[in-house]
């Protein structure tokens, strides 16, 4: 079978781009929150490049996973593999673009003095590189209870995120000078709070491929 040996062989290169792709997602999280923390804009910068790489590696996913869906017609478990795939490579490069968003508030907080110890915004972080690093873990192990487990790591982030913001917004009604320097901080929490919706986003992908079932909203719950 030499068309279905090619397809394969296709496919296979297709995820390894994709993992190249996921190294630099990560790391792209954590040179941001880096940035921040060391208040480096050569740091912040080295996002913004990496970025670039990503994005065009995005495209060229997009555009071998198109086409092999469209050439190749697959089924079954490589029909979702593919779609898989495709669905995790836009994920990964909104992260990538959340990393940027934070990097660039980074910047502009490289000049100002804290307002508050980092404390809570280097908590987020940690907990939501985990969680990318293990729904990708997951997918490359072909472990999707891996990937479902990091979904309950979602809630603590968003407890985070909205402690943050409830603190800091009573800041800003104390002490209206500090408002623009809060609002970069309460963007940087939001952008953690939706990379962890995105790993989340990928965890439910990991399970559909490996176990064709659908986790989103809890629809397993209910099937069962």
């Amino acid at each position: 079978m030499p068309e279905a040996r090619h397809f394969h062989e296709e496919l296979a290169e297709l995820k390894n781009k994709l993992l190249v792709m996921s190294s630099l997602v990560e790391a792209s999280i954590q040179k941001s929150i880096q940035a921040l923390e060391e208040r480096s804009p050569t740091l912040a910068r080295e996002v913004f490049d990496d970025d670039k790489v990503i994005d065009q590696m995005e495209i060229e996913i997009d555009e071998c996973g198109i086409r092999l869906m469209a050439l190749d017609q697959p089924v079954a478990v490589d029909l979702r593999m593919l779609f898989g795939v495709l669905r995790i490579n836009n994920d990964l490069e909104r992260i990538g673009d959340h990393s940027v968003n934070i990097a660039e508030r980074a910047l502009r907080l490289a000049e100002a003095p804290f307002l508050k110890q980092l404390v809570d915004i280097p908590r987020m972080a940690a907990i939501v590189q985990s969680m990318v690093k293990d729904v990708l873990d997951g997918f490359v192990q072909e472990d999707p209870e891996k990937a479902r487990a990091t979904c309950k790591r979602d809630d603590e982030v968003d407890e985070l995120d909205d402690r943050f913001i409830r603190a800091l917004l009573t800041y800003m009604m104390e002490k209206p000078s500090v408002i623009t320097q809060a609002m970069d901080l309460i963007i940087i929490s939001k952008n953690l709070e939706r990379i962890g919706d995105l790993a989340t986003n990928i965890a439910e992908d990991v399970v559909f491929i490996y176990q064709a079932k659908t986790i989103k909203h809890h629809i397993d719950k209910k099937e069962d």
